[in-house]
């Protein structure tokens, strides 16, 4: 009883400490908006990516090389106690991924739940993980699957625009 005093008291507050994993590591991603540049594994050039908090604060979309050919948008929001995420991929499909709770509030991971516009065997992004170290870096993995098996992975090192 006593702990649910606390939580009431803490939720009257505005603090987060009563949250689930999942709202906090929204809040996490809503902390994130601006600009962000670093590197990749996919080429030699300086990576872009943007975030923006959208929807009355329901929604951020992270826009990765906007802009650019291959631009793609990851659009991040809360389905109920679900933190939950569509990737619109460069390989014209969307995965739909859900968070998993994990051992660590600076490291979040995603995993496939069902894709739109892709067959099960077709590559597509099947997880990502974002870890940080503070507020103004951004490591996130992302993995692909094909044909069933592991694919391709891309990896951004990513620091705020100040």
């Amino acid at each position: 009883m006593k702990s649910l005093f606390v939580c009431a008291v803490i939720a009257i507050s505005g603090s987060a400490l009563c949250d689930s994993p999942a709202k906090e590591a929204f809040a996490r991603f809503k902390s994130m908006e601006g600009t962000w540049t670093g590197k990749s594994n996919m080429g030699d050039e300086e990576t872009t990516i943007t975030y923006k908090v959208t929807a009355g604060g329901s929604a951020v979309v992270e826009t990765i090389e906007p802009g650019k050919p291959y631009e793609m948008i990851s659009v991040y929001h809360m389905d109920g106690d679900d933190l939950v995420m569509t990737h619109y991929c460069a390989a014209q499909n969307q995965p739909f991924l859900k968070f998993k709770a994990g051992n660590s509030k600076n490291s979040f991971t995603f995993e496939f739940v069902r894709g739109s516009n892709m067959k099960p065997s077709d590559m597509h992004m099947h997880s990502v993980e974002f870890t940080f170290d503070g507020n103004d870096h951004c490591v996130s993995n992302w993995g692909s699957m094909a044909d069933g098996k592991p694919g391709m992975s891309a990896k951004f090192d990513m620091r705020r625009v100040k």
